[in-house]
């Protein structure tokens, strides 16, 4: 898929026909990942570039520190660098305000199709654990499938914690073991018993499935959405 720079507003050409073909031409392509229901790394791009945007027209100063520059003097006593704008402020935040006021509402429709598409998928998706729940859910495994299909694919899960200055977030960490053709005999649980054998676990680890009704794109879709509802539900049964 095309990407687009996250600097691309201020990078090169600043003109309003030529922004608004780098962006139409990179939303066409976002569409079609939608209608082929693949949300990620898209959708994530989608936020980052409507964040920034929203940013800039709210602080024309940060808009202004972000055109190029270039050194026009060193001064070597004091060890500092002078720059000097390759644009005529004036002229180019008046020409940036436009395609802000273009690109904002393009950007806000395809973020709002994106979140839509995400909603659909996640209602989509059903979860209940394999067995016992036990106290420490940080480390287990994620069995995903779709109803009616027989493969069951296996990855061993870990969640991470990290946090910024406001707030601590919950993230997970997913690797993919093996696949598991599911039928009468070889069901969730002896899938769980076969493999904590082979692993040679000393505990008996979480284990939950999240099956979908509906086929979706694995990396791209099924695979993001499940860890985060993943995430979710253990955030829920912990309280």
């Amino acid at each position: 898929m095309k990407n687009l720079s996250p600097n691309w507003i201020t990078e090169g050409w600043i003109d309003f026909e030529y922004k608004k073909y780098l962006l139409l031409d990179y939303l066409q392509e976002v569409s079609k990942q939608f209608d082929e229901k693949k949300l990620y790394p898209t959708l994530a791009d989608i936020i980052s570039h409507y964040q920034n945007l929203q940013q800039l027209k709210e602080n024309k100063e940060i808009v202004a520190q972000a055109f190029p520059k270039v050194i026009s003097k060193i001064d070597f006593e004091n060890f500092k660098l002078k720059y000097e704008k390759l644009i005529v402020e004036n002229k180019c935040i008046e020409e940036l305000e436009t395609i802000l006021d273009f690109a904002l509402p393009q950007l806000q429709t395809t973020l709002k199709d994106g979140r839509e598409l995400y909603a659909a998928v996640e209602n989509d998706l059903q979860i209940f654990p394999v067995g016992i729940v036990p106290v420490n859910t940080e480390f287990g495994y994620l069995f995903l499938a779709r109803t009616g299909s027989r493969q069951t694919k296996v990855y061993e899960y870990h969640t991470t914690l990290f946090e910024n200055s406001n707030e601590q977030y919950r993230g997970i960490k997913a690797e993919y073991i093996c696949t598991y053709s599911r039928n009468i005999i070889n069901t969730y649980e002896n899938m769980k018993s076969t493999i904590i054998k082979a692993e040679k676990k000393m505990f008996t680890p979480g284990t939950f499935v999240i099956e979908s009704h509906k086929k979706f794109p694995l990396l791209e879709t099924f695979l993001p959405v499940a860890k985060r509802t993943l995430v979710r539900y253990l955030y829920n049964i912990k309280k």
